[in-house]
Parts: C-alpha cells; structure tokens; sequence
C-alpha cells in the first residue's frame, strides 16, 4: 500500500524541445484537390454546397434558384424565339406583310395590276394567319404572351386594304373618265394633250390632267 504522504511519481514526457504541434490537417474530404481513399470508387462532379444548406432562404441556393453558375439547382429557362420559320402560320402572316407592301409601293408606282394582285394575295394570308391557331409550344418551352403571327398579320391586312383601295380608285377613275384617257393616250403633240384636259372637271384638272 502506497504511503499517502509521498506523491505517486508520474511520468513526464520526454522534452524533445519541439512546439506542440498546430491545427490538425484537414481531412481528405475538405480538399478537393486531394486523392480519393484506396477502394473508394470513383465518383461524378457534383458542385459542393455552403453552409447555408440549399433549403435555406438565405443562402446562395434559395428557393428562389442558384445565383452563380457552379450552384445547384435548374437555369433559368430562355424564352423561345418569336420567329418559327418552320411555322407555317407564322409565315403566311410574314407573306401578307410582304405582299400588302410590295401592294402598296406597285399602286403608288402607277402599276395597279401589279398592286390589286399582290394585295389580294396579302389579305388572304393575312386573314388565314389570323383564323389559323398556332402551334403549341415544345414541351418545358415558355408560352408567349401574344400570338407570334398576329403583329405581321395585321399589318400586312393594312397595308393590302390601302393598296387595294388606291387600285380601285384609280380604276374607278379610268372608267368615270374614259374619254379623258382615250384623248390623252392618243394625242400626239402636247397641245392636243393639253386641249384633253377640258374632258375633266375643273376640280380635277390640276390632279389628274396633263401638266404643261
């Protein structure tokens, strides 16, 4: 039995004279750049996480989706172009807007066979475009809000409607005064030219009659 009054000896670590040693190294899982464990198979990239954890609001991976391009989580979907050139009812709208304006430039042109032709054209393109639904978008595809057909469509309804309008004038005008124009077709100096003007009526003289 031990004498309580001497203290029991205990051993002491030998002084090696070396600082205690620092923080211990990371583990292998805290360094991405360190080698897998022996036997450990080889596993896919997937992105590390924060603190935050990806359920917590405030974190960089929110509900509300990631904020940088290595956080987890779905991108942000790009919307779907508006011009579909293997539609065909967005190119029949984009065929009435251009023929009602290649209607509208023909007519002011003086060339209204041309004008009542190509704007017959539009208007059928365009009215078939309006009453023609489109297609459905791809799956997982934003739908646009408006129909993609419907801007083009409707101008190329406009810009026919005035094309046809100024080639019906004018073949109005053809035929209310035909005398007019027989006399000024087959006048062949410009004082009887000038003298088929009294075919007109007087408003209509400065406008449509043969200038000086």
């Amino acid at each position: 039995m031990p004498d309580p009054k001497q203290p029991s000896a205990q051993p002491s670590a030998p002084d090696s004279g070396e600082a205690p040693e620092g923080p211990t190294a990371p583990a292998p899982d805290d360094n991405p750049f360190a080698a897998p464990p022996e036997g450990r198979p080889d596993q896919p990239w997937r992105p590390r996480h924060s603190d935050a954890g990806p359920t917590d609001p405030t974190g960089p991976t929110g509900p509300t989706g990631p904020t940088g391009p290595f956080g987890p989580g779905q991108p942000p979907q790009q919307p779907s172009p508006r011009w579909d050139p293997t539609d065909p009812v967005q190119r029949r709208a984009r065929y009435a807007l251009l023929s009602g304006m290649w209607a509208f430039f023909f007519t002011l042109f003086h060339v209204p066979a041309m004008g009542l032709l190509l704007g017959s054209l539009a208007m059928y393109w365009g009215f078939s475009a309006l009453r023609a639904k489109p297609t459905p978008p791809a799956p997982g595809a934003p739908t646009p809000p408006t129909r993609p057909q419907t801007t083009p469509a409707v101008a190329g309804l406009l810009t026919a409607a005035l094309a046809l309008i100024l080639t019906a004038s004018t073949y109005a005008m053809q035929i209310a005064y035909k005398d007019f124009y027989v006399c000024r077709d087959d006048a062949l100096t410009k004082s009887a030219a000038l003298k088929c003007n009294d075919l007109l009526p007087p408003p209509l003289r400065d406008l449509m009659g043969v200038k000086p």
